[in-house]
């Protein structure tokens, strides 16, 4: 598309965007991120294609799995989107001193809900008395989580602005390999890097092994009959032609997908009253990027809107034990590109309504740490939190989308002039 510089301009000033327009228009859901190499690009959209392309039980699928590619789930807006799928996750809740159990041998707490050969399906066991759904994130932006410093998440947990806040990092070694790091990923945290997501949900969403995680999840936990649902040879993930791994390849894709836009990208009343309610207290707006083998990642500011921080949130738990996650914490979720989820919180369980009512729904299930916020925001006046929802609904607006928000740049016909001699 191109589009009439002037027009550009003047809808910039309009939108109150001033000199920020000079950073250039951000990309849209599901772009690259701005300043990579031809070599890069290459790999992006060679990422891209495989991410979205359906495996097969000769590649690897399987035997038990949640579906067939990485797209069947993450592709709301675009490719490496959220989804309306979720997945199920199971346990014995703690009771009489016992402590909470994930069944581990009966395949917890992870349900595989698909199989390649109905024999070899897996079940939610008999044994579990909790359940709990967990929607799919997104993918966008996720190498400039990855680049935010270690220090920054370190600072956001010595210094927490809000009375009763207690967040904590959960530290989570490499699967590839290196030292602990704080978790970007995952509603109860998780994996610290784009590789190690890359090789966990490969195997946990997929049934593909890898050098890293070499050995299949059994049906239920169940060895023998896993033995006669599998005939393809671990690691099943081999390199290509040129090299490179399926993880690899999905692994560039994620890495150096953008983050989502905000338009506009401040100034918005409804963002004063976020930090006013105490909501940036735990849904950190920015950063700086630190260094990273991804140059376009380096140097960036970024704004997620977390602290990246394991909170207790009381009621508004899922009742799953996850490492040191209790039943009642969760990750503080980055906010970016909120605007094209239809289903909000860890199940979905906010849906339903206008963009405006789910995040009030939302809101109104924050508890524990986060219940002075929810207090503070049914106090407010019903026009302070409708601009709060307006100002929530620009994280994942697209520039230029303010007349049918369907997260493209609009296109309006340029006015007729004689051409100029």
């Amino acid at each position: 598309m191109t589009f009439q510089p002037l027009i550009i301009a003047c809808t910039a000033l309009a939108l109150g965007i001033g000199s920020s327009y000079a950073q250039g228009v951000q990309p849209r859901m599901g772009d690259q991120v701005p300043g990579l190499n031809p070599i890069q690009r290459d790999l992006f959209e060679a990422g891209k294609v495989l991410f979205a392309q359906n495996l097969d039980p000769l590649d690897g699928l399987g035997p038990i799995m949640n579906d067939v590619s990485c797209g069947a789930c993450h592709n709301i807006p675009a490719v490496g989107g959220w989804g309306t799928s979720a997945v199920t996750r199971f346990g014995k809740a703690a009771v009489g001193g016992n402590p909470f159990d994930p069944l581990a041998a009966l395949g917890g707490t992870l349900l595989q809900s698909q199989t390649i050969d109905p024999p070899c399906a897996e079940f939610v066991p008999p044994e579990a008395d909790v359940t709990a759904l967990r929607l799919t994130p997104i993918c966008f932006g996720a190498g400039l989580l990855e680049a935010i410093p270690e220090a920054a998440i370190q600072q956001n947990e010595l210094n927490q602005p809000g009375l009763g806040l207690s967040g904590v990092r959960r530290m989570f070694a490499p699967i590839e390999g290196g030292a602990a790091r704080a978790s970007r990923f995952g509603w109860k945290g998780g994996p610290s890097t784009v590789l190690s997501f890359s090789i966990d949900a490969s195997l946990m969403e997929m049934g593909l092994t890898s050098v890293f995680l070499p050995n299949e999840q059994a049906p239920n936990g169940d060895q023998a009959l896993l033995a006669t649902c599998d005939a393809v040879a671990d690691p099943e993930d081999g390199p290509d032609v040129a090299g490179f791994t399926f993880i690899d390849r999905i692994t560039h894709f994620q890495a150096m997908l953008a983050a989502p836009p905000q338009t506009p990208r401040n100034g918005m009343a409804g963002q004063a009253i976020f930090g006013a309610v105490g909501c940036a207290d735990c849904h950190r707006p920015h950063y700086l990027t630190g260094p990273h083998a991804i140059g376009a990642l380096s140097g960036r500011h970024i704004r997620p809107f977390s602290d990246f921080l394991i909170h207790d949130m009381g009621t508004g738990g899922d009742g799953i034990v996850d490492g040191p996650v209790s039943e009642t914490q969760h990750m503080t979720r980055a906010l970016w590109g909120l605007n094209m989820r239809t289903s909000l919180m860890h199940d979905g369980s906010a849906s339903g309504g206008t963009f405006a009512q789910n995040i009030d729904m939302a809101i109104g299930m924050h508890d524990g740490e986060a219940a002075a916020s929810r207090i503070a925001y049914l106090a407010l006046s019903a026009a302070d939190q409708t601009a709060l929802a307006k100002f929530l609904r620009s994280l994942g607006q697209a520039e230029f989308d303010l007349a049918d928000d369907d997260h493209d740049v609009d296109e309006r016909p340029l006015p007729r002039h004689s051409p100029r001699a």
